[in-house]
C-alpha cells in the first residue's frame, strides 16, 4: 500500500472514531437596534442636486407619481440598507441604548439617518405599486409602520416625532391605494390585523413627554448647581440665557414637575379633549418663570402631531371597510 494512501485511510478512520464537538451560531439578536444601526450604515447619500431633492420630498408626499428612471437608482444603490431595515423590523425588541444619565447631553445619532431610510423604504412600495406588485408593496409599507414603533421606544419627544414622519406616510400611501381598489381583500385583512397593534394615537405619546420631563428636571438641578449657569445654559439650548433671568429654584422645579405631570396626564386623553386640558393647563405653564418656559417643548403641538396620526389612521380603517 502506497504511504499517501495509508495516510487517507488513517484520517478518515479518525473522523469517524472521535466525536468532534459540533460548532453553532450564538442565538441571533432579538434587539430591532442593533439591525437598524447595520442598515443605517449602508446608507447611500441621494444626489444632492435640488431637482432629485424636490422630486423625491413630492414623491414620497403623493404629489408626484414615481418615476423609474430618475429614482429607480437610489433605491437600488440602498437596496442592501432598506433590506436590512426591513429585517429588523421583525425583531420583537428595541432598545436604543440611551444613556438616560447624560440628560439632554445623551447623544441621539440614529435619528437623523432613521429619517432618511424610512423614506426610502416608503418609496421602495411606491416603486413596487407601479411594478404591478401589490403584495410586496404592502409588506414593504408595513415594515414602515413597524419601523416607525421602534423609533418611538424608550425615548423623549423627538424620538416620537421622528416615528410619527416614518408612519404618516405608509399610512397615507396603504389608504389611497385601497380607496382606488388596488389592494386584495386578503391584503385588506393583512392591514387591518397589522392596525390592531397600533395604538389610535399610533405611539405612547404621554410616555414620550415623561421623559422629555425627567430629563428637563434634570438640567434645571444641573443649572442650580452650575458654577456658571449662562454658559451651561447656552451650551444645551443652543442660545444665550434670557438677559436677567434667574435660575429656577426649588420651588420653580416643583411648580415645573406639577405642570409637566398634568400635561402627560392629559396626553393619554383622546386629542380632542387633549386640547381642552391642556388649555386649562396654559395659566399654570405661563406662572413659571420665562426660563422654565422656554425649555418647555408646545404640548399643544404634541398633540396636534397625535391628531394627524389619529386621522391617518381612522381615514385608512375606513378605506379599508370600503368595497
Amino acid at each position: 500500500m502506497k504511504p499517501n494512501s495509508f495516510l487517507a485511510i488513517a484520517l478518515i478512520v479518525m473522523s469517524t472514531s472521535v466525536g468532534w464537538p459540533q460548532a453553532k451560531y450564538p442565538p441571533e439578536t432579538r434587539n430591532a437596534a442593533l439591525r437598524y444601526w447595520l442598515a443605517f450604515a449602508l446608507i447611500q447619500d441621494p444626489p444632492a442636486d435640488k431637482a432629485t431633492q424636490d422630486l423625491l420630498e413630492k414623491t414620497s408626499a403623493g404629489e408626484a407619481a414615481w418615476d423609474e428612471t430618475r429614482l429607480g437608482a437610489i433605491l437600488d444603490a440602498n437596496s442592501g440598507a432598506i433590506r436590512t431595515m426591513q429585517r429588523a423590523t421583525k425583531l420583537p425588541e428595541c432598545d436604543w441604548g440611551l444613556e438616560y444619565d447624560r440628560g439632554v447631553r445623551a447623544a441621539i445619532p440614529n435619528l437623523a439617518r432613521a429619517r432618511v431610510l424610512a423614506r426610502l423604504n416608503q418609496l421602495t412600495g411606491m416603486r413596487e405599486m407601479a411594478k404591478g406588485n401589490s403584495q410586496a408593496a404592502v409588506d414593504t409599507w408595513l415594515a414602515g409602520v413597524r419601523l416607525s414603533q421602534h423609533l418611538a421606544t424608550g425615548g423623549p419627544l423627538i424620538f416620537a416625532l421622528v416615528a410619527k414622519s416614518a408612519l404618516l406616510p405608509n399610512l397615507r400611501a396603504l389608504s389611497s391605494e385601497s380607496r382606488q381598489g388596488h389592494l386584495s381583500d386578503t391584503q385588506k385583512r393583512h392591514v387591518s390585523e397589522a392596525l390592531k397593534g397600533l395604538r389610535e394615537d399610533g405611539f405612547n405619546w404621554a410616555a414620550a413627554w415623561g421623559f422629555e420631563a425627567l430629563t428637563l428636571q434634570q438640567f434645571l438641578v444641573e443649572l442650580r448647581g452650575a458654577p456658571n449657569p449662562p454658559i451651561l445654559y447656552e451650551s444645551v439650548a443652543g442660545k444665550p440665557m434670557p438677559s436677567g433671568a434667574e435660575v429656577p429654584g426649588t420651588e420653580d422645579t416643583r411648580r415645573f414637575n406639577a405642570y409637566m405631570a398634568s400635561a402627560q396626564s392629559a396626553l393619554n386623553l383622546p386629542p380632542d379633549a387633549t386640547k381642552m386640558k391642556l388649555s386649562a393647563l396654559e395659566m399654570q405653564k405661563r406662572a413659571l418663570p420665562e426660563i422654565v418656559q422656554m425649555l418647555i417643548p408646545s404640548a399643544q403641538r404634541v398633540n396636534d402631531a397625535r391628531l394627524e396620526v389619529f386621522t391617518a389612521r381612522k381615514e385608512l380603517v375606513k378605506s379599508l371597510a370600503t368595497k
